[in-house]
């Protein structure tokens, strides 16, 4: 973890270089603020900044919490059921060919301009992943494994809780670590589409205003979201897969 950390602070140190040089030759402030320019208005706007972020962040947290019991859930239903699956894997792929934008305006007429709409875009952008990865774990589980299992008298039930579940993690965890990197983009978009509150909005009326320095903040407040979310996924699953060499 530490690694990562350093790694990290220096590729972001490096960001801030290569952004302070641009603004520095000659681009104009409206198009490119200063990192300072930024800093100063995540100062002056931190309360009501920090107001739209909770917004954001609960709607980002619910929509992964969601997206991940429904990935889970379908990708079982798939497993146990080739019949199942037969049905079930058309629908997952066309949830996914209908371009995100294209379903924002259904949403938020289908679920108003509450947190709902906002919630239901992040669960369709976080779910197909975590449904594919933790799929394709269950279908490759060893063989080997399964005959054992079977030769010891295991019911398929038992086979799947202690034999596939288990060989299965890893494939989930990559899941969940690509959910937790994607998860804010349905939020955003949610809030692009309709919205009187959230980071998205916040972009918005200040991308109106020329405020560019206010977008610029709020980006920066996002991008930290998902880097801190990325890295409690990335924690949690190193606990709870140890014996992984992944």
């Amino acid at each position: 973890m530490s690694g990562k950390l350093f790694r990290g602070g220096v590729v972001f140190c490096g960001l801030l270089l290569l952004w302070w040089l641009a603004s520095r030759s000659g681009i104009p402030a409206f198009l490119l603020p200063s990192p300072a320019a930024v800093a100063e208005a995540l100062w002056v706007n931190r309360s009501w900044l920090s107001g739209h972020t909770l917004v954001t962040l609960s709607e980002i947290l619910s929509g992964l919490v969601l997206g991940v019991l429904l990935g889970v859930v379908l990708a079982l239903c798939m497993i146990v059921s080739p019949r199942l699956q037969r049905w079930l894997m058309p629908l997952v792929l066309t949830s996914q060919a209908i371009p995100v934008f294209a379903l924002a305006p259904l949403l938020v007429l289908w679920f108003g301009f509450g947190m709902s709409a906002k919630v239901m875009m992040a669960v369709l952008v976080i779910f197909f992943p975590v449904t594919s990865a933790f799929f394709d774990g269950l279908r490759r589980v060893n063989h080997d494994y399964l005959d054992l299992a079977r030769t010891m008298g295991a019911s398929f039930g038992a086979q799947l809780r202690h034999v596939r579940l288990m060989a299965a993690l890893p494939a989930l965890g990559s899941g969940l670590r690509m959910a937790a990197a994607v998860a804010p983009i349905g939020a955003i978009i949610g809030e692009w589409v309709g919205s009187a509150e959230g980071l998205g909005y916040v972009m918005l009326n200040a991308n109106a205003r020329m405020q560019t320095d206010v977008c610029f903040a709020a980006l920066f407040i996002l991008v930290l979201l998902t880097v801190l979310l990325w890295l409690a996924v990335d924690a949690f699953l190193h606990r709870l897969i140890n014996w992984s060499p992944e």
